[in-house]
């Protein structure tokens, strides 16, 4: 079956392979989190991006198999609510933005910065740092050498608008780095994969930057 990026809570999930990555996207919890589970083609090595909830569901997904590492996009507690279980379970090191390491009640062993590089096996992810969601959130972007580049965005950024921020000054500031580091800088067929929902382009969603700002949300 083709990836169409359409998960339900409680639902299978849907797998995207790639030549040097395998993508596989889960809804888990009453929040509809994504959580997406990255293995390096090469090597076989796993990275789990934001162990959301339902960890018992998470650690199936695994098969068994070693997980190296985990990275929590941000210090909201539906995205860690099941990390703490899944570490318990698997070894796995942690890793997050720095600045929102002191909201997260697991220890996080990565601190990680803008510009910062996460390997999983062959493959490496620049970590982008989003402010005004969380101060301390960060996208990760897999460059695909073989195609077009794939970010994960947590809650930054979601088909149709940026996430939601405390008030204008935040917003303002997660508008300037979407605008620069995301749409400004990588090319419009990046695919972007948030922390709830259906995934989206940078292509498809750029049109309506202005009118996000017009908006105020």
């Amino acid at each position: 079956m083709p990836y169409t990026g359409e998960v339900q809570p409680g639902g299978p999930p849907d797998v995207r392979t790639l030549d040097g990555l395998t993508i596989t996207k889960l809804s888990v919890g009453p929040m509809d989190n994504n959580a997406y589970l990255l293995e390096d083609s090469a090597t076989g090595e796993l990275l789990l991006i934001d162990a959301a909830n339902e960890p018992a569901r998470l650690v199936e997904l695994l098969a068994g198999r070693p997980l190296t590492r985990i990275v929590t996009t941000h210090r909201h507690q539906d995205h860690w609510q099941g990390l703490a279980d899944v570490v318990s379970a698997t070894g796995a090191r942690t890793a997050a933005g720095r600045d929102d390491v002191p909201g997260i009640p697991v220890t996080t062993d990565e601190a990680l910065s803008d510009g910062d590089t996460v390997a999983v096996g062959d493959a490496s992810l620049r970590v982008i740092t989003l402010v005004g969601h969380t101060p301390g959130s960060v996208a990760l972007l897999y460059d695909d050498p073989a195609g077009h580049p794939h970010l994960f965005t947590g809650d930054s950024l979601f088909p149709g608008g940026v996430g939601k921020t405390a008030g204008p000054a935040e917003l303002t500031s997660l508008l300037d780095d979407v605008e620069q580091k995301l749409f400004g800088a990588l090319p419009g067929e990046t695919w972007f994969y948030p922390g709830h929902g259906k995934d989206s382009t940078l292509g498809a969603e750029r049109p309506a930057l202005q009118e996000w700002r017009a908006r105020g949300w």
